[in-house]
C-alpha cells in the first residue's frame, strides 16, 4: 500500500494568520485572551490555544468588561462590531482578509440599490457573520432547489456572493442556475471561493483519480474540510473525513494500493503526520508528495496589533 499526500493541504494564510493573532495576544497582554467563536474550526488547534491561556465563547457577553477579545477568522455580524465598541473592549480582528472582501461586496452591493444572494450554509458563522453586515436585502440559498423557491423584490436588481469554503463545482451551478432563473444578477468581479479551497480541491480531485480510498483530515465544523471528503468521493474514491489518527478504521483499506492523504485549511501538520504513521502500522510501505499548485500567501496582522507589538 501507497501513501500520496495531496499538495497543497492543511494550513492557508488566513488560519496562520488568525492563530498568530491569538498566540501574539496572549504573549503581550497575558492570558485570558477572549475568542468569539473557535478561531479556527479544529479542535487540536483550540485546545492547544486553550493551554495557552485563549478562552472561547459564543457571545460577547460572555466576555467581562475590560476584557482583549479577538473575532474568529470566519467573521462577525456589524452588530457584534457595534457592541464590542459600546463596551469598550480591547478587539484584534482575526477575520480572514478574503471573508472581509466578501463583507466588503455586500457593502457596496447595498449601496448601489441592489439585495443580494449569498450561496452558503446556513448556520456556518461566516454566512451569519456576511449576512450580518447591512441592513440591505440578503438571500441565503443552499442549493440548486432552494434558487427556484427563490423570492425577490426586484429581479433587476439583484447581485450574489458566495461562501470562501464551498464547493467549487457545487457553487458554479449554483451560481448557473441563479443566472437562468434571473439573468439580469450581478455577480462579484472576482470569485469569493478562496485560493486555499480552490487549490485543495483539485488537489483532491488529482488524488482521486489515483486512490481507491483518500482520508480527509478535519474537525467535523470544518466547512472546506467537509468539502473536500465529498470531492473525493464525486471523483470515484471512497472517502473519509477524520479529526485525529485513531479514528481510521483498518478494514477502510482492505485490498488498497493506493491511498490518498489531505487536511482541511485549519487542520495543522502533526495531524496529518499522525495519520501517515498509523497508514505505516497498518501497511504501507511508501509514502509520495503529488505535485500541485505553490502557495505563498502571507497575510499581514492587524495594524491595531502591530502597533501595541512594537
Amino acid at each position: 500500500m501507497q501513501v500520496l499526500l495531496a499538495n497543497p493541504r492543511g494550513f492557508c494564510a488566513g488560519v496562520e494568520r488568525a492563530i498568530a493573532i491569538v498566540e501574539r495576544a496572549l504573549e503581550k497582554f497575558g492570558p485570558p485572551i477572549h475568542v468569539r467563536h473557535e478561531v479556527v474550526h479544529n479542535k487540536f488547534v483550540c485546545d492547544a490555544l486553550r493551554e495557552k491561556g485563549a478562552v472561547f465563547v459564543e457571545e460577547l457577553d460572555e466576555a467581562p468588561d475590560g476584557a482583549t477579545v479577538i473575532f474568529s477568522a470566519h467573521g462577525v455580524p456589524k452588530a457584534v462590531r457595534e457592541e464590542a465598541a459600546r463596551r469598550g473592549l480591547r478587539v484584534f480582528d482575526a477575520t480572514c482578509p478574503l471573508v472581509t472582501k466578501v463583507h466588503a461586496e455586500v457593502g457596496r452591493m447595498h449601496e448601489a440599490g441592489r439585495e443580494v444572494v449569498i450561496i452558503g450554509h446556513r448556520g456556518h458563522p461566516e454566512v451569519e457573520g456576511t449576512m450580518g453586515q447591512e441592513t440591505g436585502l440578503m438571500y441565503l440559498v443552499e442549493t440548486v432547489g432552494d434558487v427556484a423557491r427563490l423570492a425577490v423584490r426586484d429581479p433587476e436588481r439583484l447581485s450574489w456572493v458566495t461562501q470562501t469554503t464551498l464547493s467549487v463545482d457545487d457553487a458554479r451551478d449554483i451560481v448557473a442556475a441563479l443566472k437562468e432563473r434571473f439573468p439580469s444578477i450581478a455577480g462579484p468581479k472576482k470569485d469569493d471561493i478562496c485560493y486555499a479551497t480552490q487549490n485543495r480541491q483539485d488537489a483532491v480531485k488529482a488524488l482521486a483519480r489515483r486512490c481507491g480510498v483518500v482520508v480527509v483530515v478535519g474537525s467535523p465544523n470544518s466547512s472546506n474540510s467537509k468539502r473536500l471528503r465529498e470531492v473525493a468521493e464525486r471523483a470515484g474514491a471512497a472517502s473519509y473525513r477524520v479529526e485525529h489518527a485513531g479514528e481510521l478504521t483498518a478494514a477502510w483499506f482492505d485490498g488498497a494500493h493506493h491511498v490518498g492523504v489531505t487536511a482541511g485549511a485549519s487542520a495543522p501538520e502533526v495531524l496529518i503526520s499522525e495519520v501517515v504513521a498509523r497508514l505505516h502500522a497498518l501497511g504501507a510501505d511508501t509514502v509520495e508528495v503529488m505535485p500541485g499548485e505553490e502557495e505563498n500567501t502571507v497575510f499581514a496582522l492587524p495594524r491595531a496589533l502591530t502597533e501595541v507589538l512594537d
